[in-house]
């Protein structure tokens, strides 16, 4: 996996739409599609269900997202002085 794809995964599951999280990252639509496909090939496993236009994480997809978020560093308080 690279940082793309999972920056792409984050747009993706916060957006619940593949069109929007597109035009906020600045790709084709058919980029971050690509990219959500490699993803669950990679992992063999379903990460969205597609509902209409919208996209859902699955439980899996939900379970991946939780184990990004306890990788990722919390942000540090900046000092104010």
């Amino acid at each position: 996996m690279t940082l793309e794809q999972l920056r792409i995964f984050v747009a993706v599951a916060e957006r619940e739409h593949v069109t929007k999280a597109a035009q906020d990252l600045n790709l084709t639509q058919s980029a971050v599609s690509a990219a959500v496909s490699t993803l669950e090939a990679r992992y063999a496993t379903k990460l969205f269900d597609r509902v209409g236009r919208s996209i859902v994480l699955t439980e899996a997809g939900r379970m991946f997202s939780a184990r990004r978020a306890a990788c990722s560093p919390a942000p540090r308080p900046q000092s104010r002085r």
